[in-house]
């Protein structure tokens, strides 16, 4: 069965908003969008008094090529959170049904859901474990309810991977009842594959997450992903904005997309896998530092004996870290993004500096 099935039934007949930009497309003298004819005075291209096309056809070409996948099974969305928004929105019926988060994890999922007013089924990841995927609990928890599973790989804020084999089983055992939304934000820096092609496939219940926020440093420019069924991705277009994407952040992406601009994002990328790896095996070294969690992402996640007091007097120095101390299972414990060699350097020290002056 197509999980489109599963979707809101009231969303399947939904025609949608029809924009100017939808209806005609070319021509010369444009006066069908209630637009300005001028250009604004702030202008530096003379574009931005024209609405731009809410599906770049030469963006989602770039995006499909990186991805591999068709270009009618990808949707471009103001980051991952769009994606996750529209997703829970056309599957889940507030009051009705429900969605499976594995925590600690990435907070949207929850949040989306909670906003839709679906309920969160929570299946920790099994700390004792290395924060490892637990599939059985996940697929004992599944309900006839249950419209989205997310998986999140590399997982924020734990860094940890889920084998390949973790996701394939899910998805077999929920084909025709849940979507598996695998969110890969991180993936450019995983030794791992990705499951975009599997998820472009007609009929079937993946669901892949993918972002420019990361690895090509478009976080500024919002540009995230969906591939999925080309059904899944037409239901989405219907329920998004009428024109998601603004112009300046279109053409970003489309420079950060060039080859010249490819080759350079995959240098950085190995630099920066050499940096975490770098900082992985130097910070054990570091007196208050009780563990440091294996990643394959773009950070670390860290414990230590006061992680509050590290904080703050990092802080102090001008050096930010994110506090995840919140999460389950992560109790004193510090998330670091991996910067430059120099900011990795002052990372080091500052931790250092501040156990000595304890």
């Amino acid at each position: 069965m197509s999980l489109l099935a599963r979707a809101r039934p009231e969303l399947l007949a939904l025609k949608g908003y029809s924009s100017a930009r939808m209806e005609a497309s070319g021509g010369r003298v444009l006066l069908n969008a209630n637009e300005s004819p001028w250009a604004s005075a702030a202008d530096h291209d003379g574009s931005l008094n024209r609405y731009p096309d809410p599906q770049p056809a030469a963006l989602r070409e770039r995006l499909a090529a990186l991805y591999g996948v068709p270009a009618d099974a990808l949707l471009v969305g103001r980051g991952s959170d769009e994606a996750i928004d529209l997703l829970t929105r056309a599957f889940c019926r507030a009051g009705v049904d429900s969605v499976v988060v594995s925590p600690p994890t990435f907070g949207m999922y929850a949040v989306c859901a909670d906003v839709q007013g679906a309920a969160v089924i929570r299946v920790p990841l099994r700390a004792e474990a290395g924060f490892a995927l637990d599939v059985d609990a996940v697929l004992a928890a599944v309900r006839d309810d249950t419209k989205l599973v997310y998986v999140c790989t590399p997982n924020n804020p734990t860094g940890g991977l889920v084998p390949p084999a973790d996701v394939r089983r899910l998805s077999t055992a929920l084909a025709g009842r849940a979507l598996v939304v695998v969110d890969e934000a991180y993936a450019e820096f995983a030794d791992a594959p990705s499951f975009a092609a599997e998820a472009a496939r007609a009929d079937g219940n993946l669901a892949v997450l993918r972002t420019l926020s990361k690895a090509h440093a478009l976080a500024g420019a919002r540009i995230g992903v969906l591939i999925a069924d080309p059904a899944i991705i037409g239901l989405c277009r219907r329920i998004m904005a009428p024109y998601p994407l603004p112009q300046p952040c279109v053409l970003a992406a489309e420079r950060a997309l060039a080859p010249d601009a490819l080759a350079a994002t995959r240098l950085r990328v190995a630099s920066l896998v050499r940096e975490r790896e770098r900082l992985r095996a130097a910070l054990p070294a570091v007196p208050g530092v009780r563990e440091v969690h294996p990643s394959q992402a773009n950070f670390l996640t860290v414990r230590l004996d006061d992680a509050a007091a590290a904080y703050r007097a990092l802080m102090q120095r001008g050096i930010v870290l994110r506090d995840v101390s919140h999460y389950p299972g992560l109790a004193d414990c510090l998330r670091i993004s991996i910067g430059t060699p120099a900011e990795n350097d002052a990372v080091l020290a500052a931790l250092a500096a501040t156990r000595e002056a304890a």
